[in-house]
Formats: C-alpha cells, structure tokens, sequence
C-alpha cells in the first residue's frame, strides 16, 4: 500500500482532483493533507472530502524533525505538492528520496526557481510572447524545480490569453494529468 501526504498552501483544486481521484484504490491512498497555513482553503476542502488527517504546520515544524516524526507515525511513503509554496527543507528530501512529486505551471527548465509560482508565472509566459505553456511533473531535489521531470503536457498560447485566461488552461491540464502520473509512478513504487 503507498500511503500519500498531500501538501499544499492554497485553495487545494489539485488535492481535491487527486483525493476525488484515489477514493476506493486497494493500492493508494490519500491519508493526510497538510498545510503551511492555518485557514487554507485545502483543509476546508480535504475535511469535506472525507481525508480523516489533516491539519497545518509551521515553518519551523517544516524544517525541523517535527513534520516528519508525523510522516513517518502514519507510515506515509509518498509526498505530493500540490500548490505548496515553501521549499522542501532537506530532512524531508533526504528521508523521502525519489519520493516527493511536485507540479509547476509551466515548461520546465524554463520559469522555474524561487518565486516562479501561480500568477508571476503565467505573467512572465505572456510577457516573453511565448508559443506555449504547460504544466511540468518533477521530482523534488535541492533546487527549486530542478527534480528529474515526470511528464510535461503543453497548450498553445493565443494572442488574447491573458494570465488568467492561461491560468485556467493550466489549471485544466493539471488535473487531467496530475492524478494519473501520480498513479503511474505510485504504481513503480510498489513493484520496487
């Protein structure tokens, strides 16, 4: 069984799409949602969709061996990131190697690196007059968005998309894409 803890700092579209996406699996289960802020709208989201764990942590927590003593008492073995905007200290990549999955909104190498999140993304995208954007699924390392890439998925950009207008591009390539990646690479951990 490969037991996933969802991070996230927003209103949790991706962790809903992934909760609504597990519910019945034998194999994987969504078992905790955490966030870095106390009233994110993920936690209102993960409570009304029945994920029995969820609650907000610190920074301080994040960085120290707090967060991951709670990992590891519920036997989590995978981590996704679903719109979680601090950087994953070293603790957590070194007790999960390989085992953290992140999705940027946009073609990685490209926008990527502290900052480059939501918005400031898809502005920089249109400001540069770029052919298309995306999504990237990465592994976590060191460095922000600098993890082996997963799978990359692109849209075309029209002369009249705005940021947000990209945006809900994004947003539909996401959930479309994120669930099944996550599934497919979940599926390779348990054959390891």
């Amino acid at each position: 069984m490969i037991k996933i803890a969802i991070l996230a700092s927003g209103s949790g579209t991706n962790a809903e799409a992934l909760i609504n996406h597990f519910k019945g699996n034998k194999d994987i289960s969504i078992e905790l949602v955490l966030s870095n802020k106390e009233n994110a709208g993920v936690l209102k989201r993960a409570k009304r969709l029945g994920v029995e764990e969820y609650s907000s942590f610190t920074r301080a927590q994040l960085e120290s061996d707090a967060l991951l003593n709670v990992l590891k008492a519920m036997n989590i073995n995978l981590i996704i990131l679903a719109g979680f905007l601090l950087k994953i200290p070293p603790i957590l990549i070194e007790a999960f190697p390989k085992r953290i999955i992140n999705i940027h909104p946009a073609l990685l190498p490209k926008y990527g690196g502290k900052g480059m999140y939501g918005a400031h993304v898809h502005e920089s995208v249109i400001a540069n007059n770029d052919a298309f954007s995306g999504i990237t699924i990465h592994l976590v390392n060191e460095v922000y968005d600098e993890g082996e890439i997963l799978f990359q998925d692109k849209v075309a950009i029209t002369p009249s998309d705005t940021p947000d207008s990209l945006a809900t591009k994004i947003h539909a390539l996401e959930h479309e894409h994120y669930p099944v990646v996550v599934e497919k690479y979940a599926k390779q951990l348990l054959r390891m």
